[in-house]
């Protein structure tokens, strides 16, 4: 018999998490998943264990991965509904570009492992929902790919590496490829320690015994989606054609190649390398805001890695307007890291951000339904946008300001 929705069930009825999984996974139907908690129910249910906490997991404790999500909560939103308007505006100017939402899909490594493709799913997405989609420098398409499917606007993250003309030539083949922005992240220059990984013995490329892939009997849909597919896996944007194209070799390649050692002098050489928009992914404290600034940096990325780097580390809403006065509206900052809500991109909103990435949720839409659950995942986030904006009496994104938003009484 097929579950009743979720809608179904009284307010007051209690509904056990686990009882809540039951229901979506026997309905395996985006039309049951009504929030991004929904979507990683079903993710959950659907990936091998390893592979799942490769993408929920966090470094360590997990303290900074948990602050992340509960910061939102240190915050409450104050109402004015008789300034309310039938009609919200969802949209924003952003590097030169309109976006249909201030949400844009951040860059997170290996999205084709959840599914086949999955960078390019996400971007087809992405652009169809008319945000901006950032692909990740470790993904399993190569740069030139996403023009090819009209991805736009499309960013680029890279690193600074040790051999700098390595990153040099992401920065050329993101020009000639046509995208709008360079994202430089900055915090993952030595890499955490990602305890649940160790724990699961989980590898790149994911190895699975026979008792293993025995006891993912329930995991049947994504070995058969991936199983095929899972020998070609690769971080196709250090392939080369006469190296070895080996996911292992390739990620140890990459590892060796991180400079903990990077500097403002290296952030002021990739200013004179690319010509677009520039901006700092990983920043946390406000002289480095400011610092950001006087170096020519065009936006700030407030975030701690989706708290899987340095754990212990401020929340990245705690930090945002710490940020927000110190580039005292010079540039853009945009916000990454727990946002779980249409009211969390609002709260940010109001405190001074002028967009928020997501990066795991659009990694639960994929594994559910590839391109159709990023799509599903923005049009949660969208609605419920809207309508935090109807119910708070703002007309459009550039009404939300610190009026808005107070702390929590009891924080």
């Amino acid at each position: 018999m097929r579950p009743p929705p979720l809608g179904a069930y009284p307010a007051t009825t209690a509904f056990p998490l686990h009882d809540r999984e039951c229901i979506l996974t026997g309905s395996r139907s985006l039309s049951h998943a009504y929030s991004l908690a929904d979507m990683r129910l079903l993710a959950r249910s659907a990936l091998p264990r390893p592979v799942f906490d490769f993408a929920d997991g966090g470094a360590e404790t997990e303290r900074t991965l948990r602050d992340n999500e509960e910061a939102f909560g240190r915050f409450v939103l104050l109402p004015r509904p008789l300034d309310g308007s039938p009609e919200r505006d969802l949209s924003i100017e952003l590097f030169g570009r309109r976006l249909s939402m201030p949400v844009v899909i951040g860059p997170t490594g290996l999205a084709g492992l959840f599914w086949p493709d999955g960078e390019r799913a996400a971007g087809r997405a992405a652009a169809e929902a008319g945000t901006a989609y950032c692909l990740s420098h470790a993904s399993v398409c190569r740069i030139e790919e996403l023009p090819a499917i009209g991805t736009a606007p499309r960013w680029m993250q890279v690193f600074l590496y040790r051999d700098r003309g390595f990153t040099a030539e992401f920065a050329e083949r993101a020009a000639a490829a046509g995208y709008d922005a360079l994202v430089l992240t900055v915090d993952n220059q030595l890499l955490g320690r990602r305890e649940r990984d160790l724990r699961n013995g989980f590898t790149i490329p994911p190895r699975f015994s026979l008792g293993d892939i025995a006891a993912m009997a329930t995991k049947a849909r994504w070995l058969m989606r991936m199983g095929p597919v899972l020998p070609r896996v690769t971080f196709a944007n250090y392939a080369r054609p006469d190296e070895t194209t080996d996911l292992g070799s390739l990620a140890r390649r990459m590892t060796s190649l991180l400079d903990p050692g990077l500097s403002w002098a290296d952030v002021d050489w990739l200013r004179g390398i690319w010509k677009g928009p520039l901006i700092l992914k990983g920043i946390l404290h406000p002289q480095e805001a400011t610092r950001a600034v006087e170096h020519g940096v065009d936006g700030i990325v407030v975030s701690n890695h989706g708290g899987r780097q340095l754990d212990g580390a401020i929340a990245s809403l705690d930090a945002l307007p710490g940020i927000v006065s110190a580039v005292n509206g010079t540039i853009p900052v945009l916000l990454d890291g727990g946002v779980r809500r249409g009211s969390d991109v609002v709260k940010a909103l109001a405190l001074g951000a002028r967009a928020c990435l997501i990066g795991r949720p659009h990694l639960w839409g994929l594994t559910v339904a590839g391109e159709a659950g990023v799509s599903h995942v923005l049009r949660l986030l969208r609605d419920e946008i809207d309508r935090t904006l109807g119910l708070m009496g703002a007309r459009r994104i550039a009404d939300l300001g610190p009026a808005h938003v107070a702390r929590h009484p009891g924080s």
